[in-house]
């Protein structure tokens, strides 16, 4: 195959597999999604964190593919339907303390303090820009969209496929016209769905008060963005931390664990938190994913760091977007718990439809 055909499928299937991926090879010397003053995260083209590891190149990508097996495990494979033993959750139309149930992969519904809050809602077949290929749903949403309370807010945490449904979310906008939140750069991604959509936009640091002592608060994370092959890092990315009357919440999106200091400034900022939500899944080979996606390992340690009470796992178990059996996180979070002397209901690996209630 010619070096310009390689690099065209190879480009192709990593947009597929990790939902839009731009490579250091592509150079672009302005942002289309944000203008704005350079600081400690933006060099006015592209967003950072403090300790930024090189960009992942078709090198990169080429290495995964053809050493599975040699110096990383070997992809397993998932099955077509993988379904939840929970049924459809029907959510009540309110609640005055704090339920929470996994819609699927990172999509959550947070009933809180009378608010209701859709987290980075997928309802799309396939985690992908197109119809046709990428990672495909093997179980169906955890509530149907038809069953969706009345809908307050969507905070979204980066712009990825597995992340941002731009259809599911000017849908939803449609029917609830909720407050959307996302951060800098990604309302011009989710207008590009509806150019009426409503969309709030914060940095880290900042924060949207949503009324009823509940206030969202933008905080940092070891991540990246992208939609295609030239816009890496053009719009930012995000954890939450929800401070409400019942406790906080920390939602962590994708992120590293790197050496934990964006969970111990957490606590310091909030306190140790009620719940926290965070990835245990898409994790495998280690030597790529480590930098941006925690294994279940990671995932405890950073709930320890935070001091949570009760920690819930999501990012595994619906798209298959890295090499790790599909229950391979659930196993490894058994070994993670005990291995710090945790018992399992302290940090559930969450399925699609269960709920969690304070």
């Amino acid at each position: 195959m010619k070096r310009h055909s390689l690099i065209k499928a190879l480009s192709a299937a990593t947009v597929m597999t990790l939902g839009g991926v731009g490579y250091a090879a592509h150079k672009r010397g302005r942002n289309p999604y944000y203008r704005g003053p350079r600081s400690d995260h933006f060099d006015g083209v592209r967003f950072h964190s403090s300790d930024q590891p090189a960009d992942k190149t078709l090198g990169d990508i080429a290495r995964w593919r053809s050493r599975r097996g040699v110096d990383s495990p070997l992809r397993q494979a998932w099955p077509a339907f993988h379904p939840s033993p929970y049924a459809p959750d029907v959510p009540p139309e309110r609640v005055s303390g704090l339920r929470v149930t996994l819609i699927g992969h990172a999509s959550y519904l947070f009933q809180v303090a009378g608010r209701n809050i859709l987290v980075d809602p997928v309802y799309a077949r396939r985690a992908s820009p197109v119809k046709f290929a990428g990672p495909k749903r093997v179980n169906p949403p955890g509530i149907a969209f038809a069953d969706l309370p009345p809908i307050d807010a969507v905070l979204i945490t980066h712009n990825h496929y597995d992340h941002l449904d731009g259809a599911a979310v000017a849908r939803i906008w449609q029917a609830h016209q909720p407050l959307i939140l996302a951060p800098l750069g990604n309302e011009a991604v989710l207008r590009a769905y509806d150019d009426t959509m409503h969309v709030e936009t914060r940095d880290w640091g900042e924060s949207v008060d949503l009324g009823g002592g509940l206030t969202v608060h933008v905080t940092p994370a070891h991540h990246w963005s992208a939609r295609g092959l030239n816009d890496r890092r053009m719009a930012l990315w995000c954890s939450f931390v929800l401070t409400t009357p019942v406790g906080v919440h920390y939602h962590s999106g994708d992120t590293g664990l790197r050496d934990g200091a964006t969970f111990r400034d957490a606590r310091a900022r909030f306190g140790p938190p009620r719940l926290a939500t965070l990835p245990i899944g898409a994790y495998e080979p280690r030597w790529f994913m480590k930098d941006q996606h925690m294994n279940p390992a990671e995932a405890v340690e950073a709930g320890l760091l935070l001091g949570a009470d009760q920690m819930l796992g999501h990012h595994w178990g619906t798209f298959q977007l890295t090499d790790e059996g599909i229950e391979q996180p659930v196993d490894a979070l058994a070994e993670a718990r005990a291995a710090h002397g945790l018992a399992p209901e302290r940090f559930v690996a969450m399925r699609p439809g269960q709920v969690w209630e304070a």
